[in-house]
Parts: C-alpha cells; sequence; structure tokens
C-alpha cells in the first residue's frame, strides 16, 4: 500500500519529468530562457535553423564579452540547439518554401510564461482576481444544475438587477466612475490570462502532431485488411481537431473566439481600454501587451489550424499509398541498418573511413523460366465473310439517304401543292399530310427553313406533329405555328 508521503513524492517525480519543469530547473536554466525568450518573439514565432544558429553563436559572444563565461555551457550554438530539440524544447519543422525552421515547444513556452511572471510583478488577491474565481465558478454551477425552476429563479433576478440598473441610468444620466487602482487590477488581471493563451495554442497544435504521428505508426504496422484500414484512417483523419481532449477543448473554444465579429468588436474594446488614462501608468510592454491580444488570438488559430490541416493532409497521403507490405520491409531494412551502426560504431575510430558500396549484390535465382509462350491463338479465326460490293453500295446509300438531310425539293413541291388558294400554306398541316419518308424530325426542319427563306408569319399557336424515323420510332414534336406565302415565289 502506498502511504500519502509517497504517493506525493512520485506524483512529483512525474511532474518532473515534464519538459517545462525539466527546463526551468537546470543547471543552466536562466541560459536556456533568456536565448529562447529572445529569439522567439509574437512576431516571429518560427526561425530558420541557420538564422537561429547564428544569432545564439552572437548572443553566447556577447555573454561572454561581458564576464558570464563561467556561466555559459560548453559547445556550440548548433551543439546547444541540438540538446534542446532532443529535450523537448525546440521543434523542427519544414516551411512552405522548403526551409528548415525551429519553433517552441508547448513545454518551453510554457516554461517562458512561467519564468516571466516570476521574474515579473507578482499576482495579487484583487477584486477582479477573486471576481473572475466567482463568475467562472457561478457558470460551472449554472451549466451543471439541471434544475429548471432554478435557472428561471437566476434569470429573473438578473433580468430585475440589470432593469434597476437602467432606470438609475436613465434617472441620473452618469455612470458611476471606477478609479484607477481597480482599473489597473483588472487589467493586470487580463494580462495574466492573455500569458495563458500562446502555451494553450501550442499544446493543441502538438496534441494534433502527436496523433498524427500515431497515426501514421499504427497505419505502417496495421495488418487488417486495405478496405478496413481506409475506413477507419480516413475517418480519423477527417476528424482530427475531435482525435485529442486538447482538441475538443480547443473546438469549444473556437465556437467563442472564432468568429470574426466577436474578435473585431474585442479589438474595439481593447482600443476603448487604451485611450482611458489609467493605462499611462501601465508599462509599456503591458500597453504593448494588451494592445497586442488580437494578434496574439489570431496567431494561435493559425498555428492549430495549420497543424490540422497538415495531419489530414499526411494522415491521408499515407492512406492512399498505404502498402502493408513495403512498410514492413522498409522498417526491417532500416532496423537492420541501425543494428550494424550500434555494432560498428563501438569499435570505430575518430576519422575512420567506410568502404562505400560500389554496386548493389546480385539477387540469387536459382532457376529462371527458360521457354516463352506461343503467342499463336489456341483456334484460328472465323472464315470472312462474302460480300457484294454492287448490292451493298446500292443498300448502303439508300440507308444514308434515309438517316441524312431534309430532302428540299420534295418538301418544297409538297408545300407548293399544300398552298391555299391565296398561296399560304400552313407548315404543320403540311408536314401532317407528307408521305412517311418525308416526315422524319428533320424534314419539319427543312420545312421551317423553307418557310424562313418565303417569309413566315408566327400565328401565336403551339403546334404538335408526329415525326416517324426512318427505323420506324415515332416522336411529337412541339413548335410555334407558322404559315408562308409560298405562291409569292411562282408569280
Amino acid at each position: 500500500m502506498i502511504t500519502r508521503a509517497e504517493g506525493a513524492y512520485l506524483g512529483a517525480v512525474r511532474a518532473f519529468r515534464n519538459p517545462m519543469l525539466d527546463l526551468l530547473h537546470k543547471r543552466h536554466a536562466p541560459l536556456v530562457v533568456s536565448l529562447l525568450s529572445v529569439l522567439f518573439t509574437a512576431e516571429r514565432p518560427t526561425v530558420p535553423v541557420a538564422d537561429a544558429h547564428t544569432e545564439i553563436a552572437d548572443a553566447l559572444d556577447q555573454l561572454r564579452a561581458a564576464g558570464h563565461g563561467d556561466d555559459l555551457p560548453t559547445g556550440s550554438a548548433r551543439d546547444l540547439c541540438r540538446q534542446w530539440a532532443d529535450a523537448g524544447w525546440l521543434v523542427r519543422q519544414v516551411l512552405d518554401d522548403d526551409v528548415e525552421a525551429y519553433r517552441l515547444s508547448a513545454h518551453a513556452v510554457g516554461a517562458l510564461e512561467v519564468a516571466g511572471r516570476a521574474g515579473g510583478a507578482r499576482a495579487r488577491v484583487s477584486q477582479s482576481r477573486v471576481r473572475t474565481l466567482l463568475d467562472a465558478v457561478e457558470r460551472l454551477a449554472q451549466d451543471a444544475d439541471p434544475d429548471v425552476l432554478v435557472r428561471i429563479a437566476r434569470l429573473d433576478a438578473e433580468i430585475a438587477r440589470l432593469r434597476e440598473e437602467l432606470a438609475r441610468l436613465e434617472r441620473t444620466g452618469t455612470v458611476d466612475p471606477v478609479d484607477d487602482e481597480t482599473l489597473l487590477e483588472e487589467a493586470e488581471n487580463v494580462l495574466h490570462l492573455v500569458r495563458e493563451l500562446p502555451a494553450d495554442f501550442a499544446r493543441v497544435a502538438e496534441s494534433i502532431k502527436a496523433m498524427q504521428r500515431d497515426v501514421v505508426t499504427a497505419l505502417r504496422q496495421d495488418e487488417r485488411p486495405t478496405g478496413a484500414v481506409l475506413r477507419e484512417y480516413l475517418e480519423r483523419g477527417e476528424h482530427v481537431m475531435e482525435s485529442t481532449a486538447e482538441g475538443r477543448a480547443f473546438a469549444g473554444a473556437l465556437r467563442l473566439i472564432g468568429d470574426p465579429q466577436r474578435l473585431d468588436a474585442l479589438a474595439g474594446q481593447i482600443d476603448v481600454v487604451l485611450r482611458h488614462r489609467f493605462t499611462r501608468r501601465l508599462p509599456a510592454q503591458q500597453r504593448t501587451e494588451l494592445r497586442e491580444i488580437v494578434r496574439r488570438i489570431e496567431q494561435g488559430l493559425d498555428q492549430v489550424f495549420a497543424a490540422q490541416r497538415e495531419a489530414s493532409y499526411v494522415i491521408t497521403a499515407q492512406v492512399r499509398h498505404h502498402d502493408p507490405l513495403r512498410d514492413r520491409q522498409v522498417d526491417a531494412l532500416l532496423r537492420d541498418v541501425m543494428a550494424g551502426l550500434q555494432e560498428w560504431v563501438p569499435g570505430a575510430r575518430r576519422g575512420q573511413p567506410v568502404d562505400p558500396l560500389r554496386r548493389l549484390p546480385v539477387a540469387e535465382v536459382e532457376h529462371l523460366r527458360q521457354s516463352v509462350g506461343d503467342p499463336r491463338p489456341p483456334e484460328p479465326p472465323a472464315p470472312l465473310v462474302d460480300w457484294d460490293d454492287e448490292l451493298d453500295a446500292v443498300a448502303a446509300h439508300d440507308e444514308a439517304r434515309a438517316w441524312g438531310g431534309p430532302h428540299y425539293a420534295e418538301l418544297e413541291a409538297h408545300l407548293h401543292a399544300s398552298a391555299g388558294a391565296d398561296g399560304t400554306a400552313d407548315v404543320a398541316a403540311a408536314f401532317r399530310s407528307a408521305p412517311s419518308d418525308a416526315r422524319r424530325p428533320v424534314d419539319l426542319l427543312g420545312l421551317l427553313e423553307i418557310a424562313h427563306r418565303h417569309g413566315m408569319t408566327e400565328t401565336g399557336e403551339v403546334a404538335f406533329v408526329d415525326a416517324v424515323r426512318p427505323d420506324g420510332t415515332a416522336r411529337r414534336l412541339a413548335f410555334g405555328a407558322v404559315t408562308t406565302r409560298i405562291g409569292d415565289d411562282d408569280e
């Protein structure tokens, strides 16, 4: 049975294994915190690897020149950055322009915030902080209490209080002033809350990246049928935000801070605060932090969304190109390489040459097929059918003529015969009275073309005719009824 003291000790041991606390209790923690805080800022969340090495080397030279050489670690700036990346304080990533860069991990962001708060003004038990606590507890109780009557009574009391305040304002026309000390306390409380946001956003982004690595690793080791793998992992890639506890919490917060109108309102409220006289008593750094609240929120949102897009893309691409057999072969090859390096490195000397692989090994094949398949078909083709060129030419000409364009000469003669005494012919009536081989759909177009050439008049009615194709199929057509004076051209 674990005693209370042992349980507390084990919990503290687990806590100090966290990279954030590990960073803060290291011997060179002040150096790490100072260099990382100088290198990374809100305007510069990522730094190219080459630039980071150069700037850290310059900072180390400046510290040595100032007489702090005894407190500095040995090794180059490149070695320090590699150690920080191995410890989980820096994360290497490739930017869109294929440039490798460093960014702070969530543990490093949290450590910098803790160090900043410890080195700055101490948080005080103020009216603003207590009110924030009471409001949070009240909201928690409201959300947890399912009693409708209690909720109604609470809302009635709140409405009565607001109405009383509104009546007082309408009666007096003045707002009770708030002293500058109270406003300063509230501003410090706001800044205390805002300083937690970068680490929270970084933790959400890193939880998504960790989930992405877990999914890809599991996918490479998965031996299930490809269909089952596709269904599970594509769905997980599409709902990557709901796959982690941090992502689900962020999705809930996004409903509050993701609205552009709400962010615009927040920016307007911050401008109102900064125009007040009490802000002149704030240090310049705190005024800058107040002014950049909206931008820090937008940067955090972009960081999380970028991690979400990358995770969805990587998981989807891995699923599309997933080949379990090939992946297992690659993993086995990499394990063989690592095993060979582990055997070779302990006995190798510094600068020892390595014999290169000048040619690939030859595959040992026991037997090659010496005969090829017979390309000839198993049975001879069927004999050609006798073809009568003259008879088939006549049949082909008649068929093409039947399926061809309008018979203009016959159609115009028929339209003349259908005209009345005054030379007026109804196109629909002429089409209905035509012989079956002149009542094709294309012949109706020919009659309309002839009528347009002679001048046609629309009657305002809709005419319906039945057309017959050469294969005997019928089709009912509708068009605007027209007449033409076909006889005018004969005079």
